[in-house]
């Protein structure tokens, strides 16, 4: 099968009204959907975590978008404290004003969207989809806290899937939480010998083949169900 072509393009996305937030836009030749990548700290664009499972999703025929949640002053400042990365409503609002900034790409435009998180960028990204049902098609969270979504879980309706590390037992209990009280389609998927991080040889692949399988399918789903010529909002 001949490699698909990819573009990589530096771009600043509008998360709030005068806040601007550096990413990178990777748009392969021909898109199926769009992924946004939701992280905790300010490190997103450039974790080689994050850069892995993208490239796997690219390689699928997935845009993605890796963007810095955080400004580089509130970056600065979240090393000394490490307070921004769990305001779960900021992270949150940062990524609406992102699936909106994606909804007005050329060439991106009415692809269906899904979101991925790790860290306590779980939490913001399930906060994002339970407030904008109609534009996220499908959520993934990757050793993540879904649980910090808390009372917004419920109002969830993207197919969500948590992916956890079999020795990473504390966030497994917290995922296991998440998932009773998510209502919509959902499975917790223990990824096993793998830790918080999924250094393991081998468990950050698979994870990433699951994340990617789950977006292929859930917004393959979402583009055949959504009525032609239909736009997210």
């Amino acid at each position: 099968m001949a490699e698909r072509r990819i573009s990589e393009h530096a771009v600043r996305v509008e998360g709030e009204p005068g806040v601007w937030l550096d990413g990178t836009l990777s748009v392969p030749e021909a898109v199926s959907g769009v992924v946004l990548f939701a992280h905790g700290s300010g490190s997103s664009r450039f974790s080689p975590r994050n850069r892995y499972v993208a490239g796997v999703m690219q390689r699928a025929g997935l845009a993605t978008l890796l963007m810095d949640l955080l400004t580089p002053e509130e970056e600065e400042a979240e090393r000394w404290t490490r307070h921004l990365r769990f305001d779960i409503e900021l992270l949150a609002r940062r990524l609406v004003g992102a699936t909106r900034w994606l909804a007005g790409v050329p060439g991106l435009e009415g692809q269906p969207l899904g979101l991925i998180g790790s860290s306590t960028g779980a939490g913001a990204a399930l906060v994002a989809a339970g407030r904008m049902p109609e534009a996220v098609q499908a959520v993934v969270s990757r050793g993540g806290r879904p649980d910090l979504a808390g009372a917004v879980l419920p109002a969830v309706r993207a197919p969500t899937l948590l992916i956890v590390g079999g020795d990473d037992t504390e966030v497994i209990a917290l995922n296991r939480q998440a998932l009773e009280a998510l209502r919509t389609h959902k499975w917790l998927e223990i990824v096993p010998g793998a830790t918080h991080l999924f250094e393991e040889p081998g468990t950050l692949e698979q994870a990433a083949r699951l994340a990617r399988d789950w977006f292929l399918e859930h917004l393959a789903t979402a583009a055949r169900e959504r009525p032609s010529g239909e736009a997210p909002p």
